[in-house]
């Protein structure tokens, strides 16, 4: 840890080397967008809430990334097509259908869907990089998504059987796998600084989603303002954007996508918790049981491979 008297430099240093840190904090962050975004959904359009989102978001970024940016733009020129389909997969499109199917389902679908991430993040790493799941990750992945559903069920888990997918289900799990192309291809991205890649990302990503935005304050009826949708504008621009794209590129600079995918899990995990603690939900022992099993499966999935001493 750092001592007292070092710098606040030297403080977000050492949280940046904690990628199990940054990774969970990127899924609590997460957790807050789904249910944010439920709330909004019939106040603020998907595509005005998603570009506003990443707008907002690069104006927050861009002071502090200028520099970077300006020193970096040789490396990204270099490398633009891989920055462009960075900035659409895991920027425009993953959340411009994320919000759209909030429109037509429920935060609790959204979260019980979020558990698939892993599988996709780990068929891209394959089809992308050549990058197998190990067993371990493989276990743990099961482990914690047995324990997603049984927080998810509410510890029935016969009641997946009764679930129906909807077409806002089929949307979001169509995100989930574009999300998953985006984690895995962000392991290609240059050697540039982390507030350069989200500077850019932010600013093409929203700059891509304007044809859309255009369309759709023409289709549909403009988002009122008042204090609850700004509040809603605020959060997704700071908490799940700015903060979380941070942690999370890092996590996966530090640890790869296939380890850093099953944290993924503590979405739902930190989603009940919130319900929990600010909508009266009373715990039960399925909460206990369901959370044990996701954290041992994150702790197994995540662990670093050992490695094979050369003969």
């Amino acid at each position: 840890m750092p001592l007292p008297h070092a710098s606040p430099r030297a403080r977000w240093s050492w949280l940046f080397d904690q990628p199990y840190l940054l990774l969970s904090l990127t899924s609590l962050f997460w957790a807050g967008n789904a249910i944010v975004g439920r709330a909004a959904a019939g106040q603020i359009p998907p595509v005005t809430l998603s570009f506003v989102r990443w707008l907002g978001a690069f104006l927050i970024v861009l002071p502090f990334a200028w520099r970077h940016l300006a020193k970096d733009w040789p490396a990204i020129r270099r490398h633009l097509g891989l920055m462009v389909g960075l900035s659409l997969s895991g920027i425009a499109i993953f959340n411009t259908l994320q919000y759209t199917a909030l429109e037509h389902t429920t935060a609790l679908n959204i979260l019980l869907f979020q558990s698939a991430g892993p599988l996709f993040v780990a068929i891209w790493s394959l089809i992308l990089l050549g990058i197998r799941l190990t067993l371990a990750q493989a276990l743990g992945i099961l482990v914690s998504m047995i324990g997603v559903l049984v927080i998810l069920l509410h510890g029935d888990l016969t009641a997946l059987a009764g679930i129906d997918l909807n077409p806002g289900d089929l949307l979001f799990i169509a995100a989930m796998a574009i999300f998953g192309f985006y984690s895995a291809l962000s392991q290609k991205r240059p050697a540039i600084h982390g507030l350069s890649f989200l500077a850019f990302t932010f600013g093409c990503g929203a700059l891509c989603l304007v044809p859309a935005f255009l369309w759709e304050l023409s289709a549909r009826p403009v988002a009122q303002i008042n204090a609850a949708n700004l509040g809603s504008l605020a959060y997704v621009a700071v908490f799940p954007s700015v903060l979380a794209y941070l942690c999370f590129n890092r996590g996966v600079q530090l640890i790869g996508a296939n380890r850093a995918a099953p944290f993924f899990h503590l979405i739902p995990v930190f989603g009940s918790a919130m319900a929990i603690a600010f909508l009266g939900e009373r715990p039960q022992l399925y909460h206990a049981f369901g959370y044990a099993l996701v954290l041992a499966g994150v702790i197994v999935a995540a662990r670093k491979p050992k490695t094979r001493l050369a003969e």
